[in-house]
Parts: structure tokens; sequence; C-alpha cells
């Protein structure tokens, strides 16, 4: 047991030791404006990775019918953030139409 708790430590300070020196290193050095635009992009690329393959395959098949409950959650979640600008509104309905639509099915 206290090999996990070994292990639990070190791969928090490895994690905290490479966020930290970014940080440190970022906070010393003038990044030009070309990178900063660039990094801007980073957390919506991330995020469409993530989510994308979720919403769209299903069995390592691409399903775009009406009858693929995170396809149809997804797009409810999508018109959701587009109307109330709210996130947690968002993660609420989009959670509640997944669940919903698999309800259904």
């Amino acid at each position: 047991m206290t090999n996990i708790w070994v292990v639990m430590v070190f791969g928090g300070l490895i994690t905290f030791g490479m966020r930290f020196s970014l940080i440190y290193l970022f906070g010393r050095f003038e990044i030009p404006d070309t990178l900063r635009r660039a990094l801007h992009y980073v957390p919506p690329a991330v995020f469409s990775a993530i989510i994308f393959p979720e919403i769209f395959l299903s069995g390592g098949v691409v399903n775009l019918s009406p009858a693929n409950p995170r396809l149809l959650a997804g797009l409810l979640a999508i018109l959701t953030a587009w109307v109330s600008r709210n996130t947690l509104v968002t993660i609420l309905v989009g959670m509640a139409a997944l669940f919903f639509f698999q309800w259904v099915q």
C-alpha cells in the first residue's frame, strides 16, 4: 500500500514541477505576440480532440444518425451554450439530455 502513496507523491511533485517551471519561465521571458496569439487556440483544439470522438464515434465507426444519443445531446448542449452563454447551464443541460436520450433509446 505504501508504494501507491510513493507513486502518487512523486507523480504530484513531477506534475507540479513541470507546471511551475513553465509558469516561472514565461514570467521571466517576453513571449512574442505571434506565439501569444497562437497559444489562444490551444484550449479549443485540445477540447475538440477530446470531445469530438466521443460524440461522433460509436464502436469505432462514425455515427451521424439521429439514433446517436451523444450527438443529439451534444447538439442540444451547443444550442444551450449559444443561447445562455453559461458554462454550468450548458453542462447540466447536456448531461440531462444525454441521460434522457440514452433512457429513451
